[in-house]
């Protein structure tokens, strides 16, 4: 039987960057295929090789990379396509959906502007074809009022909106393959749906093959035909969606997978053994206390508006506690006010109207004494650990910063040894202290900010999405950090995140935002396996999960819990 041509073939294809004298290659003899009209997802760690092996195909490199093997798009090859020839292949032949559209739309020009370059790069038209072309792509994906976003700028629309342009873009002339770089990545997890549904739905209507570039496994089991492993520049392994998932057959796949989060299969995530550390430079003895740890009610944040509106109201009259030792996920889509939230709650953002205490102290106090004392007892862990860590700083000085704030040691010796213990209590090594932050990785940033807001063994800690920037693997690292120094030291926690799996292996209770306000709160079996409100239903059903045939029943179910005009009371998307 005749086999029909790959669309994209990609043989021993070898990446290698110049510096100075020295070349060090990052993709190593790498192979696959795509044919037409399918999904073949490329997975691995960040630092595996996906995404320069996905630019290779477009040569959408530095220009201190150098290629070697073979690119063969519709049996032409691309290694030997001149940069005339490359321009007419990217948009008309293969389209590029990057990570970030925030970073990759111009920002000086609107949207329609950027259409109409995409759209007139290949072929002439006329002012008139171009906008009805624009408004047409508009509509396909989905934009809401298509006719007014095409005269806004990238920073008018939200990251969902954004992506759907970048989409737009990329499927302006028709291309027969997409490469979808990370394109759902920083995206709340409805959002997240709507683009895999509409990248799913242009495939359908015209045909498109894709080449997703993902670390989510949920969206590979959601997508994908066939799966390419990949760890080191090295392809791992390579297998069709359903078998990779059922019976991986390398041991890296094996971790890989192991180290996603299940939603309603909590237990997957290990407990490590613990192994009580003392940090003898607390001087004052732990406190009993019958209320709250944190106490919020009726909360109320408006941010000012512009030129002459009325105040834009981010949180509307949310009121909820934390008990000590207990951990509470905030959870809900970009803009429902949980980031701010958990700014009041640490004292960087003034509430317009309500309560909110800390250890009976409320947070708006205006004595001194009260306020040092509130610094103390309250951290956060930021998500970003590269903007929110001084680069100039070492570790040692960044995780000692808050014991020399708040003059809890002046001995040098004393902050040394109290910095060794806590990179310890991080699994970093000792000898990290007099390094700086550019010379760690995502997940060993994001340890040194978990050490520095554990510096003062604070009784209240917001955690502000503080996985969401990394990859499954080290992601599950944090969370095993995060649940054995809990378990030792028994702060409270709000959780802010919208990821319901993650939420799911830390939290005992779970408040849902919507739009500022409440929409559900309860315990966190009761919130995700038997959501009672509607939107609540909606955000656990947009989660995809690690699993391709259960993950087929969740999408017709949301797409009936959509397309029902009243919700079931009960689901059994868990």
């Amino acid at each position: 039987m005749h086999m029909p041509e790959p669309l994209l073939e990609v043989r021993d294809l070898s990446v290698a960057f110049r510096a100075g004298k020295r070349t060090a290659e990052v993709v190593h003899d790498v192979s696959f295929h795509i044919d037409p009209g399918e999904t073949l997802a490329v997975v691995g760690e960040s630092g595996s090789g996906k995404s320069v092996s996905a630019m290779s195909i477009v040569d959408l490199l530095p220009d201190n990379a150098r290629r070697t093997g073979t690119i063969r798009f519709a049996g032409e090859d691309l290694l030997a396509a001149d940069a005339a020839r490359m321009r007419q292949i990217r948009g008309a032949g293969i389209g590029v959906v990057f990570q970030e559209p925030m970073t990759a739309l111009n920002p000086v020009y609107t949207i329609g502007g950027l259409l109409a370059q995409a759209i007139d790069s290949h072929g002439r038209r006329s002012k008139e074809e171009i906008k009805s072309r624009s408004l047409d792509l508009l509509q396909l994906v989905q934009m809401p009022d298509p006719e007014r976003r095409l005269g806004q700028f990238p920073h008018q629309l939200s990251g969902g909106q954004r992506q759907r342009a970048m989409i737009a873009m990329a499927i302006a002339n028709d291309p027969e393959l997409v490469i979808a770089d990370e394109a759902t990545t920083a995206l709340d997890v409805t959002a997240q749906a709507v683009i895999l549904d509409l990248l799913l739905d242009v495939q359908e209507r015209l045909g498109t093959a894709i080449l997703l570039i993902t670390h989510d496994m949920g969206v590979v089991a959601d997508m994908a035909n066939r799966v390419v492993v990949m760890n080191g520049g090295h392809v791992v392994e390579e297998a069709p969606v359903e078998d990779l998932f059922s019976s991986p057959r390398e041991e890296y796949t094996r971790k890989l997978l192991a180290a996603v989060p299940h939603l309603g299969r909590s237990e997957t995530v290990e407990q490590l053994p613990t192994t009580p550390i003392e940090l003898r430079y607390r001087t004052q003895p732990q406190r009993v206390v019958e209320h709250p740890v944190l106490h919020i009610e009726n909360l109320v944040v408006e941010f000012p508006g512009r030129f002459g509106q009325a105040p834009f109201r981010a949180v509307d009259g949310v009121s909820f506690d934390v008990d000590r030792g207990e951990v509470v996920g905030l959870v809900g889509e970009s803009g429902s006010g949980k980031s701010t939230i958990g700014r009041v709650a640490i004292g960087l953002t003034k509430p317009a109207l309500g309560t909110v205490e800390i250890d009976g102290i409320d947070v708006s106090t205006k004595h001194r004494r009260e306020r040092k004392e509130l610094r103390r007892r309250a951290a956060i862990i930021f998500q970003d650990p590269s903007s929110s860590l001084n680069p100039r700083a070492t570790l040692a000085d960044t995780i000692s910063s808050p014991l020399r704030w708040n003059r809890v040691t002046r001995s040098r010796r004393e902050l040394d040894r109290i910095v060794a213990e806590l990179l310890d209590a991080v699994h970093l090594p000792k000898d990290a202290a007099h390094r700086y932050p550019h010379e760690l990785s995502g997940g060993q940033r994001q340890r040194v900010g978990i050490a520095r807001a554990m510096a003062l063994e604070p009784d209240l800690l917001i955690a502000d999405e503080p996985t969401s920037a990394l990859d499954v693997s080290v992601q599950a690292a944090v969370l095993k950090l995060l649940l054995e120094l809990q378990e030792r030291r028994q702060f409270s926690c709000v959780f802010i995140s919208h990821d319901l799996s993650v939420v799911e292996q830390l939290a005992q209770r779970v408040v849902v935002l919507k739009d500022g306000k409440i929409a559900e709160q309860g315990n966190t079996r009761q919130i995700l396996h038997h959501p009672r409100d509607g939107y609540t239903r909606q955000l656990v059903a947009a989660i995809p999960v690690p699993d391709p045939a259960e993950q087929r029943a969740r999408r017709q179910e949301r797409q009936l819990l959509l397309a029902s005009p009243v919700a079931p009371e009960s689901s059994s998307l868990v």
